[in-house]
């Protein structure tokens, strides 16, 4: 089966676009990434994004024109590597973009917004569409996150000692797998969202993120704010969980650092690569992880990653290409693996990292320009991923 996975995470920078292939033998499910590319948001799209991400308000207007927009771009970028990578796909799995992950009081998730109309992709691709992934999830009562341990329990379930699935993108996730281990997985914290609203905050809008963290690595980590970011009370709750911009945001900084004018950039950027560093340090001692694969944009940070191995010393840092994953399409991976087992008729999530009350098929299904196409007959339950070549 042929399918399209898109998503734009929470540093919405842009659309990332995997096209695999998928065969399976008994529980094991083979996938082939045929092709991969991230194509960017056009400066306007980025920008109304932007001015509508919490804790900004918006109004219905806003709402309907980024669907559509968002909709409309993820159509293009559906198109632009169907032609590129001269792919038919069976499906296509459009995430969207995250506007607002709802998180009440008690620190449960009670609903979850990903933008981007899937009927102009159905419409202009002539191809059926999985979308609105992560809502069943959050009304089974999960937290619709990280839908990535899928992936990462399908590829590290079988190790002899507990191994770690990092995803850096705008906030940080972790699996933790084993063959003794029942997975486990949450949001751990902020990855790049603060040091991305930072310096999008301080440059006014000519940087969107610190390349290769050369800022950061300019600075010199305040401790003393360190220690007082580390008290955030997130941090100590227990797994399942999960977090995103709806906290950790440019007004979030603020409340801690002061106003934009009066920041040391360098030093607070040095400041925030090392909290990421040093939240992901705790979890991976906690579980005394042998080794932790890493994927998401941070993992493209030489700082960061070099922090990463510098404080973890007795885990083994790898990244996620070493499973033979470009740490880039991991999430496109992961959603187009999503929509195969949905149209397998096939769980997408994992109850004890989502902390949903059971196993449920995710989606919803939009036709392309005929009928929808099921399988004859579902596979089973596949227990088992292998990437090839």
């Amino acid at each position: 089966m042929k399918v399209i996975g898109m998503i734009s995470g929470t540093s919405y920078d842009g659309i990332d676009v995997a096209c695999c292939e998928f065969v399976q033998s008994g529980d094991l499910v083979e996938v082939r990434v045929i092709g991969f590319e991230s194509v960017a948001y056009t400066d306007s799209l980025h920008e109304m994004i932007a001015d509508s991400m919490p804790p900004r308000k918006v109004d219905m207007e806003r709402v309907c024109l980024l669907d559509t927009k968002i909709g409309q771009a993820f159509s293009a970028a559906a198109q632009s590597a169907m032609k590129k990578f001269k792919f038919e796909p069976d499906l296509i799995v459009s995430h969207g973009q995250t506007l607002f992950h709802w998180i009440d009081t008690d620190h449960k998730a009670k609903g979850t917004l990903q933008l981007g109309e899937p009927t102009w992709i159905a419409e202009e691709t002539g191809v059926q569409v999985l979308s609105n992934i992560r809502s069943r999830d959050v009304a089974a009562g999960g937290h619709g996150a990280p839908l990535v341990s899928i992936v990462d329990q399908l590829l590290l379930g079988h190790s002899a000692q507990p191994e770690g699935a990092l995803n850096l993108g705008g906030i940080s996730n972790i699996t933790v797998a084993g063959s003794n281990l029942t997975p486990l997985a949450y949001d751990i914290g902020t990855a790049n969202c603060l040091l991305d609203a930072a310096i999008y905050a301080h440059s006014e809008g000519k940087y969107s993120y610190d390349a290769d963290g050369k800022i950061a690595a300019s600075g010199t980590v305040d401790q003393a704010l360190l220690a007082k970011f580390l008290e955030e009370p997130y941090y100590k709750l227990p797994a399942p969980k999960s977090t995103g911009k709806e906290l950790f945001h440019l007004d979030y900084l603020i409340d801690y650092v002061g106003p934009v004018s009066s920041w040391n950039i360098a030093d607070l950027m040095a400041t925030l690569l090392e909290l990421t560093v040093e939240t992901v340090a705790i979890e991976v001692e906690k579980f005394n992880l042998a080794k932790l694969y890493i994927a998401g944009g941070g993992s493209a940070n030489p700082v960061m990653m070099a922090r990463l191995q510098e404080r973890l010393t007795n885990c083994q840092v790898l990244s996620m290409q070493v499973l033979g994953i470009d740490p880039r399409a991991k999430e496109g991976l992961m959603f187009a693996l999503i929509g195969y087992l949905a149209l397998n008729g096939q769980p997408g999530q994992i109850p004890s990292c989502t902390g949903a009350n059971g196993e449920r098929i995710l989606g919803s299904l939009t036709p392309g320009k005929g009928a929808f196409v099921l399988p004859q007959r579902p596979n089973i339950q596949p227990t088992k991923l292998r990437v090839i070549e």
